[in-house]
């Protein structure tokens, strides 16, 4: 039976439906989450890629290119980041020791200062979270969206080929 949902000008899509597309649900589940994140980090000063930064740097000191990696940022996108966080002295930058044409991040005193301000309300954030869906299902969830990437990861991609169906 087709899917009403996956219905283009009077055809039937061969796929499903966008609504019920994987990728989908992922991006509604990020944008619930997010919606609860959103009013801190306004609060606070710092948008949601700003705030990853600051918390992939908390960490440790990482080259642009492992931050960018931890961060899901593009290049582009981080390399117009980080002079405002390095203009609000919350990162700075200096040259690799080991390669003079990379540069390593770190999280600065005011950096850390902003994230300890953040940190109750980002908790209290989690608390509900927690609360509305149950500790034990939030747990499940982390666990089985940590398992798909590692599959993910590990699974050699598809071509991206299809083979069409032979007309008669």
């Amino acid at each position: 039976m087709t899917d009403p949902g996956n219905i283009v000008a009077g055809r039937a899509l061969p796929m499903r439906a966008f609504s019920k597309s994987l990728p989908m649900d992922l991006l509604r589940a990020r944008e619930a989450v997010m919606r609860r994140f959103r009013p801190g980090l306004r609060r606070d000063g710092v948008t949601e890629q700003q705030w990853r930064i600051l918390r992939a740097l908390a960490a440790g000191p990482m080259e642009v290119s492992r931050l960018a990696e931890a961060t899901f940022l593009l290049a582009p996108s981080l390399s117009r980041i980080l002079p405002e966080l390095e203009a609000r002295r919350l990162i700075s930058r200096a040259q690799a020791d080991a390669d003079l044409r990379r540069s390593v991040v770190r999280i600065e005193r005011k950096g850390l200062r902003l994230m300890a301000t953040h940190a109750p309300y980002a908790e209290q954030v989690y608390a509900g979270i927690e609360g509305a869906f149950g500790p034990e299902r939030l747990r499940q969830l982390a666990g089985l969206l940590r398992e798909l990437e590692e599959v993910l990861r590990t699974e050699e991609p598809r071509s991206g080929k299809v083979k069409r169906r032979a007309r008669a």
